[in-house]
């Protein structure tokens, strides 16, 4: 004698697993969210950190760079900046540790729609895919243009 099987049925059919699928995950279920706490990782010591600024200091200083716009040059030297002979941009020290002192901190990016605004700064970790770069510069022509498939080839 054989025993009768009850299984449930599934209901609602394919279009409703669909739906169920692709449907977004409540806030609270998903893995990911904008904002989550970060930067534990620390790879350098203060020590090194504190040695790359002085690095980065040292070359905006003595090295400078080259071949700025006549705008930036504008700007900068108005700042406190100085252009030497051999054509480079020049950075004091000091104007560059007041430009960072004075930064901000924490910036907000706005969405359409405030629940969807990220704001950066502090320990606030974000992700994005990046796959909207469908414009470029043209070097050549210093025009935006659209990107095309050997531009993601050359990157």
């Amino acid at each position: 004698m054989a025993m009768k099987s009850e299984t449930p049925r599934r209901a609602g059919g394919r279009n409703a697993r669909r739906q169920t699928r692709s449907a977004p995950l409540a806030e609270h279920l998903r893995p990911v969210r904008a904002g989550l706490e970060g930067g534990q990782y620390r790879p350098l010591t203060q020590e090194g950190m504190e040695r790359i600024h002085q690095a980065a200091l040292d070359a905006l200083e003595q090295i400078g760079l080259s071949e700025a716009p006549q705008s930036g040059i504008d700007y900068m030297t108005a700042a406190g900046a100085i252009l030497g002979d051999d054509g480079r941009l020049r950075f004091p020290r000091s104007l560059v540790e007041d430009a960072l002192a004075s930064a901000n901190r924490e910036i907000t990016l706005h969405g359409r729609d405030p629940k969807h605004d990220l704001s950066l700064g502090g320990t606030r970790v974000h992700y994005g895919t990046a796959g909207a770069a469908v414009h470029m510069v043209d070097v050549d022509g210093k025009n935006y243009r659209d990107s095309t498939l050997q531009d993601l080839h050359d990157a």
